[in-house]
């Protein structure tokens, strides 16, 4: 008989979660709050040391696998290990989401074309892999979105258009699927206190644009209050989790947003980034200026890893 766990009023005995991105933050934070109701969690991702110290908190009701949500092979294994162990899959998270920091015209391309591999083929990839075992059971597939999704900052083109592509993506696909019973969600966090966010603000340049960006638009808010959002939105199956809830305002206003954005980049001294991020280019390296949070840098290191193999550098 096919099984609906999540109707069980946050009960979740005997459902099995797949979270990606799961070491640290978002993911990390969910796995945890999901096995207190009961629920096998799997943690997915590249920080393995990390997120086998998560998986050792939860117990035995957690497993940890690295895998790189760019690689089908990885992500095929991981999934094939988490059915075999527990029978199959009810919900996805597809979570690992990385961003740089750095103007089109200067950031480091490499750093900037992993975004769009992680954050938009990362989600595409995770869904499709798993996407058998979740319609098995009638179940929930969630996208991590962003607020970047909707208003459009500079110095996070990449991002912003990944995050949108995300949101896109997931509508066609909810439709796709709802004759089969699954349900399908995206979820748009505005600036929440992870390393992601942290790692930026502590950016010598972009830090300070962050900083001057205006109102609820550059408030951060606590790790907390996003899981807890974002729990309730899964018990529900939401097909949206806005992060607060006037994320979702900022929807119904967002083709007015982009002139208002580019008024405003006058006051966050875009033209004076722009020339310190090239100074910072020369100082660091193109690279090392670019990538934001252990789990970029973690994703360009894999990268690093990979490019050498192809080359067949001695040790690769």
């Amino acid at each position: 008989m096919v099984r609906n766990p999540l109707k069980r009023k946050g009960n979740l005995d005997d459902t099995v979660v797949f979270i990606t991105g799961a070491a640290r933050g978002i993911g990390a934070g969910l796995a945890e709050r999901f096995a207190r109701r009961g629920a096998k969690v799997a943690l997915v991702g590249l920080e393995i040391e990390e997120q086998d110290t998560v998986a050792e908190r939860i117990g035995p009701n957690a497993v940890s696998l690295e895998a790189d949500v760019t690689s089908w092979e990885e992500l095929e294994a991981a999934t094939t290990v988490v059915v075999e162990k527990w029978g199959g899959i009810d919900i996805v998270i597809a979570n690992a989401g990385i961003a740089t920091t750095g103007f089109a015209r200067s950031v480091d391309p490499v750093a900037y074309e992993k975004v769009f591999e992680v954050d938009l083929l990362g989600v595409w990839r995770t869904f499709r892999v798993t996407m058998p075992h979740v319609i098995e059971r009638k179940g929930y597939l969630l996208a991590i979105s962003s607020l970047a999704a909707i208003t459009h900052a500079p110095g996070l083109a990449n991002y912003c258009a990944a995050k949108a592509a995300v949101e896109a993506f997931s509508n066609s696909l909810r439709a796709e699927l709802r004759h089969l019973g699954v349900k399908v969600g995206v979820a748009h966090p505005s600036w929440i206190r992870t390393d992601l966010v942290e790692s930026a603000d502590k950016h010598p340049v972009f830090g300070k644009l962050r900083a001057g960006m205006p109102g609820l638009f550059g408030k951060t808010y606590p790790l907390e209050f996003a899981l807890d959002k974002l729990e309730q939105g899964v018990l529900k199956r939401a097909r949206t989790i806005h992060v607060p809830r006037w994320v979702g305002g900022a929807k119904l206003i967002r083709s007015f947003l982009p002139p208002f954005i580019e008024i405003g980049s006058r006051m966050m001294k875009v033209a004076e980034a722009d020339a310190e991020a090239i100074d910072d280019i020369r100082r660091r390296g193109a690279r090392e200026a670019a990538m934001t949070g252990h789990g970029g840098k973690a994703a360009t290191a894999r990268a690093k890893q990979e490019r050498a193999k192809q080359l067949g550098a001695p040790g690769a």
